[in-house]
């Protein structure tokens, strides 16, 4: 595939016209703080160069995302726990100053989880899917999902939650070594705890060191069998769905590359067809009266013929703009199609797009050999065809350039405390 000019978007659309709302703004949010969420600044500016105003609840300055051109304003969330009644509280302020009905669009699920919960509230002020309440959370959480899939026939990876000693041991035995430890309810883990959401274990000492971290957060420890990984096997859906459940664009992903390697996230994805992942994506929504943007994970064993569903985001995500087709149809314009009740029109895919994050890419290019060819040529091969960067384009060039401060400011700083103290851990 051929180059494509990043700033392609900010020009108008060469297909069909997207009749989209200008009356209605949109509230990107977060409730984490992470200011490199390239996800965050891909829906400003999808919106903001549809014609949409848009807000976004933001860290500060300091958050690369708040230099898009294509931000109307920033606001923050208030000091203090972020409680649902705060949040709502908080809310209902920001539509005072947007003084209109706005779309609201959650970043990570535990924003999902509190506008699914506290629709009802929010419905008369912001334009949100009529979702089921309980969902979001019963989808997020690891170790629902899992019940959710034993019910409805998905294949998942055997699970085990480990609660006491004996769990862990009766896991490890059956699961073998190396597994993966999942926490169940990430959005839970207090913040600089070290914690990840999911870790590779090796040892029986790793395991019994996660297992001494299972207290003071709410969220349970799982253990998962471990499908090997293997060059083509990580896939992902992502998809919009109407209320009758009725997807109106949604297309599958092959990870190319992830960091970390191997579980993290996507750093270079390609849409291409994978009628197993797109039909079973479609299965579990129609199934559960899903509504809205969800993000699938899968992986696929070989051994078992198998695609597993790894995870179930009910937001959107990060790399959602990877699904865009030929006339600038993506997943978030068409929620603001459907929900401000317009006409979205049929979308094509384009299969064999590339969409690449260019501060965390480098990272596992150069991990590994491909073919037997230096991965800095095949990471650079990758830079030219890419046909969408997270963060770099010509139109909106101030973003980047923050980013790339705020990159090296933290690898530095990471740095120079390693060196006062070689023993702690340099995440």
């Amino acid at each position: 595939m051929n180059a494509i000019d990043p700033a392609r978007d900010a020009r108008p659309d060469a297909g069909r016209p997207l009749r989209l709302d200008p009356g209605t703004p949109a509230l990107v949010l977060r409730t984490d703080d992470n200011i490199f969420h390239h996800g965050t600044l891909a829906a400003i500016r999808s919106l903001g160069r549809a014609g949409i105003e848009v807000h976004a609840v933001l860290e500060g300055r300091h958050a690369p995302a708040s230099r898009s051109r294509h931000l109307a304003r920033m606001h923050h969330w208030p000091d203090g726990p972020r409680t649902p009644a705060a949040m709502v509280a908080a809310l209902e302020s920001i539509a005072g100053l947007i003084g209109r009905r706005a779309m609201l669009v959650p970043m990570d699920d535990a924003g999902a989880i509190f506008l699914a919960e506290h629709a009802a509230e929010l419905l008369p002020r912001f334009l949100l899917p009529r979702q089921v309440p309980a969902l979001p959370r019963r989808l997020a959480d690891k170790a629902e999902l899992h019940a959710v899939c034993e019910s409805l026939g998905v294949a998942q990876p055997e699970t085990h939650v480990i609660a006491t000693e004996d769990d862990l041991v009766a896991a490890v035995s059956r699961l073998g070594l190396p597994l993966i430890a999942k926490w169940a309810s990430p959005w839970l883990l207090p913040p600089g705890a070290g914690l990840r959401s999911t870790t590779t274990v090796r040892t029986p000492e790793e395991a019994v060191r996660l297992f001494g971290r299972i207290s003071g957060h709410g969220s349970r420890l799982l253990f998962q069998r471990l499908v090997p990984a293997a060059p083509g096997s990580d896939w992902f859906f992502q998809g919009y769905f109407d209320q009758g459940s009725r997807c109106l664009l949604g297309g599958a992903g092959r990870k190319e590359r992830a960091h970390p390697h191997g579980a993290g996230l996507t750093t270079l994805g390609r849409w291409l067809p994978n009628p197993r992942v797109e039909s079973a994506a479609h299965r579990v929504a129609a199934a559960l009266g899903y509504r809205g943007i969800l993000d699938l994970d899968f992986r696929y064993d070989a051994a078992a013929d198998v695609y597993h569903l790894l995870d179930f985001n009910p937001r959107l995500g990060a790399q959602f703009r990877l699904f865009t087709d030929g006339g600038g149809l993506d997943l978030v314009r068409v929620m603001h199609l459907d929900l401000t009740g317009e006409p979205v029109p049929p979308a094509g895919a384009a299969h064999g797009r590339t969409y690449l994050v260019e501060n965390y890419d480098a990272f596992p290019a150069f991990h590994e050999r491909r073919g037997g060819e230096l991965t800095c040529r095949g990471w650079l091969r990758s830079l030219r065809e890419a046909d969408e960067f997270a963060w770099f384009s010509a139109d909106d060039p101030k973003p980047f350039a923050a980013m790339t401060r705020q990159f090296l400011k933290r690898g530095f700083t990471r740095i120079a405390r390693h060196r006062r103290n070689p023993a702690s851990p340099s995440r």
